[in-house]
């Protein structure tokens, strides 16, 4: 049985979407390419070798040591990095741009479309994720994800957790932060959020990383919701 929705619940009039982790599988979806495409390598080991380079990255943008950068060139400079640990130095510029561009391709969680598409019938729905506006098209038509509005660090110029972004939202929609909600599967995300003055959603994604590492998703302090997926979230907001 649903729970009862709290009564502020009424008044979030946006939801934005953390997008890698928490609407679509981008371990799963890249070791299944990686594996099909490249015999003999470790699809799980690459894979998390690929995101582990992520915030590294991003730090150094974000500290100046580097120009503004979009995602996709960030995953770029992360793949020839880790290449070579895996046998893979000598994929020409073809292999590497296709390989890059899995990140294009990543499938949605199991209840992801169903889940957005009852949550738009009751709020306005959009991404707000560190990956560029190209790449966030392609991903969404990929996965037939719909959205009444595409956000991304692209458009605020900072990446997550960087408040413009969350507070960009609400400006993007004129109005108040707290009537944004930020549904993510990362807590600091959240937390970055809810010192913007958002609420915010907890989506469980235990596999986010593999079978072979779990995540542990056990309720915390602080967020507003706690759900195991988009459909769990729609049940408590009516849709």
């Amino acid at each position: 049985m649903t729970p009862p929705a709290p009564s502020w619940l009424a008044d979030v009039e946006v939801l934005a979407f953390d997008i890698f982790g928490t609407v679509v599988d981008w371990h799963g979806s890249i070791r299944r390419e990686v594996e099909r495409d490249l015999p003999g390598i470790d699809g799980d080991a690459f894979a998390r070798a690929w995101r582990a380079g992520y915030k590294p990255a991003m730090a150094r943008v974000m500290r100046g040591e580097q120009g503004w950068t979009l995602i996709d060139d960030l995953h770029r400079g992360i793949l020839d990095e880790i290449l070579p640990r895996f046998g893979l130095a000598h994929l020409d510029e073809a292999q590497r741009a296709h390989l890059n561009r899995v990140w294009h391709r990543l499938d949605p969680w199991p209840d992801a479309v169903e889940g957005l598409e009852r949550l738009r019938r009751r709020r306005l729905v959009c991404t707000l994720s560190n990956g560029n506006l190209g790449l966030l098209a392609r991903l969404s038509h990929h996965g037939a994800l719909a959205w009444d509005c595409v956000l991304s660090a692209e458009v605020f110029r900072a990446y997550k957790p960087d408040p413009a972004t969350y507070l960009g939202v609400a400006r993007v929609f004129d109005v108040a932060p707290q009537r944004v909600m930020l549904v993510a599967a990362h807590h600091d995300d959240l937390a970055a959020a809810r010192a913007c003055g958002l609420r915010t959603a907890y989506i469980e994604r235990p596999l986010e990383f593999g079978a072979a590492q779990p995540k542990d998703v056990t309720a915390r302090e602080g967020n507003d919701l706690h759900c195991r997926n988009l459909l769990a979230l729609a049940d408590l907001m009516g849709s």
